[in-house]
């Protein structure tokens, strides 16, 4: 049974950095979509970041272009942990944010969140002005 543990959240004033952790477990994939996505009150869901994950990283990587720039996506397959570098981080990043996994997203569907099978309990997320 896949499990994603996400850590890293807190509470940073904008401009602040911090760096989310989704460490994956009970998978066999050599090749596995994973994303990024992040729901703040009373909004919906929203796809941050997303790539496949193999061996040596991550690769075709996209990202929402509200983040470009600002946040990268990164993989570490001897940690089996997926990250996500936030820098320069604005009030309206404040959110929950979700790690999530897919063996049948593409690219093309990247943000489409019901695409994904496996996701996290979620982190949170708070940036002050």
């Amino acid at each position: 049974q896949v499990q994603l543990v996400e850590s890293g959240g807190g509470a940073v004033q904008a401009g602040g950095s911090l760096r989310l952790s989704c460490t994956v477990s009970g998978y066999t994939f050599s090749r596995i979509f994973m994303g990024w996505f992040r729901q703040a009150p009373e909004k919906e869901r929203e796809a941050v970041a997303a790539g496949y994950t193999f061996g040596r990283g991550v690769n075709d990587v996209v990202y929402a272009d509200s983040v470009k720039g600002r946040f990268t996506i990164s993989w570490n397959n001897a940690k089996s942990t997926l990250y996500l570098q936030m820098s320069s981080l604005l009030p309206e990043d404040t959110a929950m944010y979700y790690c999530a996994a897919g063996e049948q997203v593409s690219r093309p569907f990247w943000a489409d969140a019901g695409r994904y099978d496996h996701w996290g309990q979620g982190t949170q997320v708070t940036v002050s002005s």
